[in-house]
């Protein structure tokens, strides 16, 4: 099966938060990064349903990283999600 991805992904390990009403706020480790989006490692996460928007921030910065909106993009259960970046110049065009 070829890879169809738009976006290379780079091995990225760091603690992250990521906030739903349904789960409240849940903190993973990320797995790998690309311009697209990111997979998360938490098990609990996989819960989530592809389509769910999730807000992430990054945790353990020098200073307080920005809260990014996500989309669940898929669930692997035992290990997590993956989630893709929703462009905020996009959604305020629409």
């Amino acid at each position: 099966m070829p890879n169809q991805r738009q976006h290379p992904r780079t091995p990225m390990r760091c603690r992250i938060k990521i906030s739903h009403p349904d789960v409240g706020d849940l903190y993973g480790f990320t797995r790998d990064l690309s311009d697209g989006g990111v997979f998360v490692e938490n098990p609990d996460l996989t819960c989530l349903q592809p389509g769910t928007e999730v807000r992430g921030q990054v945790q353990d910065m020098p200073i307080e990283a920005p809260v990014l909106a996500m989309m669940v993009q898929r669930a692997i259960p035992g290990e997590g999600i993956g989630l893709a970046f929703i462009d905020a110049e996009e959604d305020a065009e629409d």
